[in-house]
């Protein structure tokens, strides 16, 4: 991923009404959004429904909806926001799909801390997210890391730089995320499989 700090000045531009910010914004983020959406993609199913380009434009839609609003305050708030709205549109395809087809069994589901992992099983994906909105209430935090690790594929350094905080801060709260939704997963049907750092 780039320097935060020119996508950051395009947002003031954006947030000023500057009326060709959007179009430089839109060129800028297009395709790390892109390689977020085939990070959620790369492991799909035949099931799936959605092609990375297809959740990189609905991304973008509901990013910056009928209004145009921006709310964001630098890079790593955006693309913190990009990977919230594209777990949503994964979670909503998946909730599609589970409607579509009953049943299925229960697969494995590894967190690791090399790229984004997504389920091709939409109990799986819903089973993650009902999860993560647990832990959202718990640490809001460490759910957020969880949100750029996983949904985002961030680097621990790329989450440190989002948030604020220590790398050393990020391995701990990725550490404990791990294991807590390993023993959140397994209550559920979803097997749960946090693999350690290499």
């Amino acid at each position: 991923m780039h320097s935060g700090l020119p996508i950051t000045r395009l947002l003031a531009d954006v947030k000023g009404d500057d009326p060709a910010a959007r179009e430089r914004l839109l060129a800028t983020i297009y395709d790390e959004l892109y390689a977020i959406a085939r990070r959620q993609m790369n492991r799909e199913g035949n099931g799936c429904t959605l092609q990375p380009t297809a959740l990189v434009n609905e991304a973008y839609m509901r990013l910056f909806g009928q209004n145009g609003k921006v709310d964001w305050d630098n890079r790593g708030h955006f693309f913190a926001a990009a990977a919230r709205v594209m777990r949503q549109i994964r979670v909503d395809d998946a909730r599609r799909r589970k409607r579509v087809k009953r049943g299925g069994g229960a697969k494995r589901v590894e967190l690791r801390d090399d790229a984004a992992i997504v389920d091709t099983n939409p109990t799986e994906v819903l089973a993650v997210h009902e999860a993560l909105e647990c832990l959202e209430q718990e640490d809001a935090r460490t759910a957020e890391i969880v949100m750029l690790r996983y949904f985002a594929g961030f680097t621990v350094e790329e989450c440190s730089e989002a948030l604020g905080v220590s790398a050393r801060t990020i391995n701990s709260d990725w550490r404990f995320a791990r294991a807590w939704l390993h023993r959140k997963l397994s209550k559920s049907d979803t097997a749960f499989n946090a693999v350690d750092p290499p």
